[in-house]
């Protein structure tokens, strides 16, 4: 397992931008499909983005495909979350997430659940004022 801690959350207007981290502890790092998530007060937590453990591969939910990238640093232990065009229904906390297993593949017709994660950080929140 790793350890997980966010960074980069804040307050931003519609249209905005904001840029998250989360950054690994743990040599193993690399070898994780790593995911971030988040969970809108009053809602269950719910997948926003995943990246292979190479990096080459990722999927977005619907409701951020076009306006959220992530990617990650292998060399540095991180994976980032880009946030543009941001909605105030983005407002959430987001979650990092890196996978219970090491070296897995998914296909691009798997849903994604918190149940795939098995180390979770401690969330960072972003709110998006309109």
């Amino acid at each position: 397992q790793v350890q997980l801690v966010e960074s980069g959350g804040g307050l931003v207007q519609a249209g905005g931008s904001l840029r998250l981290s989360c950054a690994a502890s743990g040599r193993t790092f690399s070898s994780y499909v790593m995911a971030w998530f988040r969970q809108a007060a009053g809602k269950e937590r719910e997948f926003v983005a995943t990246i292979s453990w190479r990096g080459g591969t990722t999927y977005y939910a619907d409701s951020v495909k076009g306006r959220f990238t992530i990617s990650r640093d292998n060399a540095k232990n991180t994976v980032y979350l880009q946030m543009n065009s941001l909605k105030p229904e983005d407002t959430a906390v987001y979650y990092c997430a890196a996978d219970k297993s090491r070296f897995k593949t998914y296909v691009s017709s798997w849903s994604f659940g918190s149940a795939d994660f098995g180390s979770w950080g401690q969330g960072t929140q972003v709110t998006v004022s309109s």
